[in-house]
């Protein structure tokens, strides 16, 4: 199945002839209060233990034992109560449902039983999903366009490489395009030369699959000037610098900036946000031949620095840089890129709270606060530019790494930063893109970050 096909499959709005389940949800305070169930079904629900903590979720009966719907406990400390209800929907078998009882924040239940209910399954035969009666209170046409986006990101890095690689990407993208209405450019193989895309070119070369650059626009050439970039290596074998077995494990998920750059772009049109919309994505795959790069290259780029490689390993920067310098050249209002960069991020803050690069103290704030409303965090980490130092090169203009391990996602964003210069408003967030666990509001697997948080710091200001 296409990715960008099956997000219809997942939201529904249901029919009052169908039949709904209810799923009662409690508090500690309000379960003992006994909501809207009877007394013997509370007595039911103390016997077999449920006291409304733990995302405990257990199905109980009517006075004549028919199946009359489950009580959840939102009293979790361990999750984030925001998108609880994730949890509830997780476990629940296919079928409609329909939320009561304690809902103190109906957009953020609704969509939390939404992104619970994520499943993929282009390779194994599941159980089909859960869908979601409108709840009250909720603007359930953003809850759907906003699960859609997750969803997005989530299916394109969930694909296996051999499916989704540069060439399978570009048709899925165009597929994305198409359905919206987008404008498409692509720049593929050694027409990258022809057009001054140095390191996009010299980072994929040596796969089978050419490289390329896709280049979408949406919207009024007269509005805002918005871009966002996202990188979009389709797997990283580490290039000449090679990866060990383990650490390729994960590396279909390397084009995650470039799928939530997709699930942002998807937020922003169907709310017909009034922005002129550019997607820049760069797409690769870092493989090993005889005309790969290597370490101690030096590489020309778009934006006429010449840079030293350090590392093939580090390829990701690189084909960012050259996006970036397309998207600088225009000087849009705003510039985003999201990628999954390094594992010093990872090593800093874990992989649940993505660090973003910015130097505008208002746009960050407007972005930590977007994402504590949405639960979608980000932490702001320093552009510290005497840490600039550690990207000197004795033979060309920069190296693109350190030549010691320290400050990896701030050197690496300090790179980036090189070559954006004529944007005022620029954020870099160094995403993970990947859930290695089930938690609320995430599955097990590719996942968004950082989606829901620009998107409403866009529509706050383009609405």
């Amino acid at each position: 199945m296409k990715p960008c096909d099956k997000i219809k499959e997942r939201v529904l709005s249901v029919k009052t002839n169908n039949k709904i389940v209810d799923i009662h949800c409690f508090s500690p305070k309000s379960f003992e209060n006994g909501g809207e169930l009877s007394v013997q079904q509370i007595s039911f629900l103390k016997s077999a233990g449920f006291n409304a903590k733990n995302a405990q979720l257990i199905p109980f009966s009517d006075e004549v034992g028919k199946f009359a719907g489950y009580a959840f406990a939102i009293g979790e400390k361990k999750h984030s109560k925001a998108l609880i209800v994730s949890l509830a929907a997780a476990k629940l078998p296919h079928a409609k449902y329909q939320l009561l009882g304690e809902i103190k924040n109906p957009n953020m239940a609704a969509l939390g039983f939404l992104l619970g209910g994520y499943k993929f399954d282009k390779y194994k035969k599941l159980n089909e999903g859960v869908f979601l009666a409108p709840l009250a209170g909720a603007d359930m046409a953003e809850v759907k366009r906003l699960s859609e986006a997750a969803f997005i990101a989530r299916d394109l890095i969930n694909f296996a490489p051999n499916d989704l690689n540069p060439s399978g990407f570009e048709k899925q993208v165009r597929q994305f395009a198409k359905k919206r209405k987008m404008q498409i450019k692509a720049i593929v193989g050694d027409d990258l030369l022809k057009q001054n895309f140095p390191m996009v070119h010299a980072v994929g070369k040596a796969s089978s699959e050419a490289p390329r650059l896709l280049d979408l626009t949406w919207g009024n050439e007269n509005d805002a000037k918005i871009t966002l970039v996202g990188k979009g290596v389709t797997f990283d074998s580490g290039g000449l610098s090679i990866k060990h077995a383990a650490g390729m494990l994960l590396m279909k998920k390397d084009m995650g900036g470039a799928a939530n750059v997709l699930g942002l772009a998807h937020a922003i049109i169907d709310a017909k946000l009034k922005i002129r919309l550019r997607v820049i994505l760069p797409i690769v795959e870092n493989a090993i031949s005889g005309n790969a790069f290597r370490p101690g290259d030096v590489l020309p780029s778009r934006a006429g620095i010449n840079v030293e490689i350090g590392n093939t390993d580090a390829e990701g920067r690189l084909i960012l840089a050259d996006a970036l310098s397309l998207a600088d050249e225009e000087s849009p209002q705003m510039l985003f890129d999201m990628a999954t960069l390094t594992g010093a991020a990872r090593v800093a803050l874990g992989t649940e709270l993505p660090p973003l690069y910015c130097d505008n103290k208002k746009l960050v704030r407007q972005l930590l606060k977007a994402g504590k409303k949405w639960d979608d965090p980000l932490w702001q980490m320093p552009l510290y530019q005497p840490y600039e130092k550690l990207l000197d090169s004795k033979v060309a203009d920069i190296n693109h790494i350190t030549s010691g391990g320290f400050a990896g996602s701030v050197t690496a964003a300090l790179f980036l930063q090189k070559f954006v210069k004529n944007t005022k408003l620029w954020a870099h967030l160094d995403i993970y893109g990947w859930s290695p666990s089930e938690r609320a509001g995430r599955s097990y697997g590719g996942t968004d970050q950082g989606i829901r948080a620009i998107y409403q710091v866009l529509k706050d200001r383009f609405a």
